[in-house]
This record gives C-alpha cells, structure tokens and sequence, in this order.
C-alpha cells in the first residue's frame, strides 16, 4: 500500500471493524465482567463503539487526514459513555488522533507508536494503574512497548498486527495477576484464571486495525476460555 492507503478510509475502516469487533463479541465481554467487574463493560463498550459509528464521515475522501475518524471515535466515547470505560478508550483514541493529526493527513506508524505512548501515559494518570495491576494497562504498555520498536517505514497495517498481538498476551497474562484496582481487587484470588475484559478491549482495538474479531475464544486460550 501506498501512504496514500492509510489517510481517513483507512483510519474510518479501522473503527468500524472495531465496532463490528465489539458487536461481535458483547456477550463474551460481559460474561467476563459478570464474573470479575460489574458486567456493563460489554454493553458499554458497545455503546461506545455505536456513538462513534454515527459520527464517522460515511464516504471520507482520498485526501482526508487520518486522524479525524479517530477523532470523531474520541469524542463519541468521551462525551456519551460513562463508567470507566468511556473516558478511558475515549483517552487512548483522542492520543491515537493527536499523533496521526501530528504526522500529517496519512497514518504512520510513528504516529501509531506516539498515540498509544502517550495513550498509556493519559491513562495511568488518570487511573494510577500500573503493569502488573490487572487492567487494560496490561494489554496497553505491550502495545506501547511493540510499536516502539517497529521499524518507522513498515506500513501502519502491519504495525497493528504486531501491536494485537503484544495486547492478546498481555490480555491472556492478566489471569495470573491479583488485582489491585478496581472491582476485581475484592475477589481476590477468584478473579485470577479470568482475563481482564478491560485489557481484552484494547487487544480489540487494535486487532481491528486488520480484521473483525469475530470471538474472543481463539485468542484467549491460553487463559482457558
């Protein structure tokens, strides 16, 4: 592809897949916070990704820059979403948009690199969450630490697929950890053997930047779902 594959049809494609991602999987993200959260975190998340589907340009053009569909996803999650999950997604994609604004009217993956540096870096502000504290911070900061280290020039698609599967481990490794945050802290060792549905939301989000994920199943075997 050429850069001119990755402007706003390619940014605007990623959040609907994310959206059909979402849809797809709602019941298996909810059965996973009935058992460790408070079980909206599918439905939510659903709704998240709805808002932001109605804010989406439906045609972009050729010459549209990348991060405004990105932005448009931001701000649905950041104005219409509540609880936890809302502001936070809304955070990781309002610094995703930044930096693709940053890098001109194509994705880069610099940009996709920067974004969810400084995703992390919001997030962990704004939760005081940590790696190793049982939240989407364990799928993200391997996000953050995988793009990093792609080389700048390799296409954006390609990037988001190292950068899935840096998240669906960390996503799977949650199920060794004790929580410390949220309301999986107070279950103690029952919520270990189950992933954290936040951490398995951002593996979605970056999965989508190639493919719909149809179900969770195939990518959380390692954690006996």
């Amino acid at each position: 592809m050429t850069s001119t594959s990755f402007g706003a049809t390619f940014t605007s494609d990623w959040m609907r897949r994310f959206a059909a991602s979402v849809t797809a999987t709602e019941d298996e993200l909810t059965r996973l916070d009935q058992q460790v959260g408070d079980g909206d975190f599918g439905v939510n998340l659903s709704v998240g990704v709805q808002a932001a589907l109605r804010r989406l340009p439906d045609k972009p053009g050729p010459q549209d820059e990348a991060a405004a569909p990105l932005e448009a996803a931001a701000s649905a999650f950041l104005d219409e979403i509540g609880g936890t999950s809302g502001p936070l997604f809304g955070l990781l994609l309002q610094s995703l948009a930044t930096a693709a604004a940053e890098a001109g009217p194509a994705l880069t993956t610099p940009a996709l690199a920067a974004g969810a540096a400084s995703g992390l870096a919001a997030i962990q502000r704004v939760g005081e969450a940590a790696v190793g504290d049982r939240t989407l911070v364990d799928a993200l900061a391997p996000v953050a630490d995988a793009l990093r280290t792609v080389p700048a020039a390799t296409p954006p698609d390609r990037a988001l697929l190292t950068a899935a599967d840096a998240a669906w481990q960390g996503a799977r490794d949650t199920v060794r950890i004790k929580a410390r945050l949220g309301r999986s802290s107070y279950l103690g060792d029952r919520a270990t053997g189950i992933p954290d549905p936040g951490a398995v939301g951002v593996s979605l989000l970056f999965a989508s930047g190639v493919t719909v994920v149809p179900t969770l199943a195939p990518h959380l075997q390692e954690a006996g779902h």
